[in-house]
């Protein structure tokens, strides 16, 4: 593991870590779906509509026992923010490097790390897209983990863990794959349409 790992975290993180727990209860969503996760994985957090989703994905992540991570520009990591942000599982990407890309970067980590279960927005934002970025992909297929696809709709306030999938390298079975574990859970959500359409499950928007 890295030294960030294996420290112990500092106060300011375990109160700022306690405090968003208590958030995610008070919320009170309901883990309807929940599959085994992986030690070392990629998460999907998907569909992302607000901040809120990052307090979910915490909460049901210790819940289900792993510590979970994300990326962060590498300028998010120096202090007097760096230790915060490693200890609330921040992994410092450096977009400006010229000799690895940031997918790179991150395959990377995972080789230096025992645990490492990354959560990722597939979209990139919470704004309007016309497709889901093959990033996440490509750190799961270089780095050998599976891809977990976890969901929360906020309407209902229900929330769920998808079966771990194993990326074949074959980037558009494997998104169809993924596309049809979210259409059995929620179909009709519109924000999950582009990759719905992007998988072939549904018609092409018109132009």
């Amino acid at each position: 593991m890295t030294n960030q790992a294996a420290r112990t975290p500092s106060l300011s993180s375990r109160l700022v870590k306690r405090l968003l727990l208590a958030l995610y209860r008070w919320k009170g969503w309901n883990l309807v779906d929940l599959n085994p996760v992986p030690r070392r994985c990629v998460i999907l957090g998907a569909p992302h509509t607000t901040n809120w989703d990052f307090i979910f994905f915490l909460g049901t992540a210790i819940r289900v026992g792993i510590e979970p991570c994300f990326m962060g520009k590498h300028s998010l990591f120096r202090w007097p923010m760096a230790r915060f942000m490693y200890d609330m599982g921040g992994i410092a990407v450096d977009r400006r490097a010229r000799d690895r890309n940031y997918v790179d970067q991150v395959v990377a980590e995972y080789a230096r790390r025992d645990d490492l279960a990354l959560v990722i927005a597939p979209e990139g934002t919470r704004g309007a897209i016309s497709e889901w970025k093959s990033g996440f992909y490509h750190i799961a297929l270089s780095a050998g983990v599976p891809i977990v696809p976890a969901w929360v709709d906020h309407a209902t306030m229900d929330s769920g863990v998808g079966p771990a999938i194993e990326p074949s390298g074959d980037y558009g079975a494997d998104l169809r794959r993924i596309a049809q574990f979210y259409y059995s859970v929620m179909p009709a959500h519109p924000k999950l349409a582009v990759l719905y359409r992007q998988a072939g499950l549904l018609p092409a928007a018109s132009a």
